[in-house]
């Protein structure tokens, strides 16, 4: 049988110098005693991904709001698409893979319904301001709850840092968040760009040429490129990083896509915008106003944060239908359903 011990001897024999291993982490907010098969790291991606939070994803947008095709992005497949290409470059580069898997795993709990509007919207009206990734740090923190943990996945610091610093200015303090942070970013922009052109919002003839010669023509090339590049940029460095060259070349295609297709009235209907902010606005007025309605795990923490803290976190963990169909609820006379 392979034991914790013997994985995390074998971290020390084949990742490099800068990788971060196992057995030297930093620990958990709460000590626990270690799992006999299981390093600490791939005990905090199976917490993450056997919890409710990660479940939600899959009825969550990632761009298209209510979209009518089945091959669309969503929450969860942008995260699984994420790891993926986080853990190629992890492996290649010699770094720890289950630390980086965790982290991209958990990078979006917080996500609110309805894509980056939602977030948007829940900033402008929540007093605290909102932002996902401090969301999802206080979902692995205080949210999430199971059997045997009442408060919280107690995760490791490592992991949590890089679910933080994910986005933001703020560099991840290990290589391993560093490239789920690049990651995300060649993920989501590479798979807008699928389904930008998919629904008919842009061609592939109006991407930025000086991109397309860097990085390639197509959705395999571009990740292809951009991994093989992180990976020779990276590997054995204290600091994980794609080149200068792609960096510049990936981050014209950003800039593209938010001039083009995240703005596009096309990619959400001229009324879209405007009910996604009265579904989010009402109901979390409402449960500012009404906090026994707030569910159970939740209003039982009123004497520890805000209403209107709690009554963030639960429209915020709300996923598209079930906030459409508890505005209905609340808000719409049954004669009119």
């Amino acid at each position: 049988m392979i034991v914790r011990e013997m994985v995390e001897a074998r971290e020390r024999e084949i990742l490099t110098q800068y990788a971060t291993k196992s057995a030297d982490s930093k620990g958990r907010l709460k000590p626990e005693d270690q799992c006999q098969i299981r390093t600490e790291f791939q005990r905090d991606r199976d917490r993450i991904i056997h919890s409710k939070a990660f479940r939600r994803l899959m009825h969550k947008t990632q761009v298209f709001l209510a979209p009518e095709g089945d091959h669309f992005r969503t929450r969860l497949t942008h995260t699984i698409e994420v790891s993926q290409i986080a853990r190629t470059i992890a492996r290649g580069a010699g770094l720890n893979e289950d630390l980086t898997e965790a982290i991209a795993m958990g990078h979006d709990l917080g996500h609110t319904p309805f894509g980056h509007n939602g977030e948007v919207i829940l900033d402008r009206i929540y007093s605290g301001g909102f932002k996902h990734n401090r969301q999802s740090l206080r979902v692995v923190d205080v949210l999430e709850s199971s059997s045997d943990r009442k408060r919280g996945m107690n995760l490791t610091m490592e992991v949590r840092d890089g679910i933080l610093n994910h986005t933001g200015s703020t560099m991840p303090l290990t290589p391993e968040g560093q490239v789920v942070k690049i990651s995300d970013r060649i993920a989501y922009i590479n798979h807008d760009i699928d389904d930008a052109i998919r629904s008919g919002v842009i061609t592939a003839a109006d991407l930025p040429e000086e991109s397309i010669i860097i990085l390639g023509d197509s959705h395999k090339k571009r990740i292809d490129t951009l991994v093989k590049d992180m990976i020779r940029c990276s590997y054995n460095q204290p600091e994980a990083r794609l080149s200068e060259e792609k960096w510049h070349a990936m981050n014209e295609l950003r800039k593209f896509m938010f001039a083009n297709v995240y703005s596009n009235k096309h990619v959400k209907s001229a009324g879209d915008p405007g009910k996604v902010e009265e579904i989010i606005t009402s109901l979390f007025e409402y449960f500012v106003q009404n906090p026994e309605e707030l569910p159970e795990e939740l209003y039982a923490m009123k004497n520890e944060y805000s209403i209107e803290e709690l009554a963030k976190d639960h429209v915020a963990g709300m996923t598209d239908r079930y906030a459409i169909n508890k505005y209905n609820e609340i808000f719409v006379p049954a004669g009119w359903k």
